[in-house]
């Protein structure tokens, strides 16, 4: 065999090795860690965030929206947008659901608007908060739960 022969050989097999090894470090990569996929950011139905609510436990506040943030519920979360309610009363953190689904939405909820809010209370590092089912304003409703509990963003696979 000739030299020019051998050396195209040679880069060809040399390609063929380096393109496998790119496309099997680019799958693992897109698994990530210990290949565990990551689902619902933890707004999943069976996740911990999910099951402290309780649909018995229902109230209802008014009040002012104060700010309009991010926030991430539990730690290993993904964000969730929340509201600060000021009411008659108290000032209590709203959290209306994950980002991605908020963000889809027709209704914004934006500072210095009037709210009704229906919700349960729950307690996050120590300070009470509402995980809301409804949101009210004006003549606009944002459904965020059905009356079990189930939250809209499950997806047709509950209801």
């Amino acid at each position: 065999m000739n030299k020019a022969r051998m050396a195209m050989i040679t880069a060809g097999v040399t390609m063929f090795s380096l393109i496998a090894l790119i496309v099997t470090v680019d799958a693992s990569a897109q698994r990530g860690p210990c290949f565990r996929w990551q689902g619902s950011g933890g707004w999943g139905m069976g996740s911990p965030y999910q099951r402290m609510y309780e649909p018995a436990k229902l109230e209802t506040i008014k009040g002012r929206v104060e700010a309009v943030e991010m926030i991430t519920p539990l730690r290993g979360m993904h964000n969730a947008v929340a509201i600060m309610v000021k009411t008659d009363k108290e000032s209590l953190v709203v959290h209306l659901g994950p980002e991605w689904y908020i963000a889809r939405l027709d209704t914004k909820i934006e500072k210095g608007d009037k709210v009704e809010v229906k919700g349960m209370r729950a307690t996050f590092d120590g300070k009470p908060a509402i995980i809301a089912a409804e949101i009210k304003k004006g003549d606009d409703v944002l459904s965020l739960r059905n009356e079990a509990g189930i939250p809209a963003w499950a997806g047709w696979r509950r209801r």
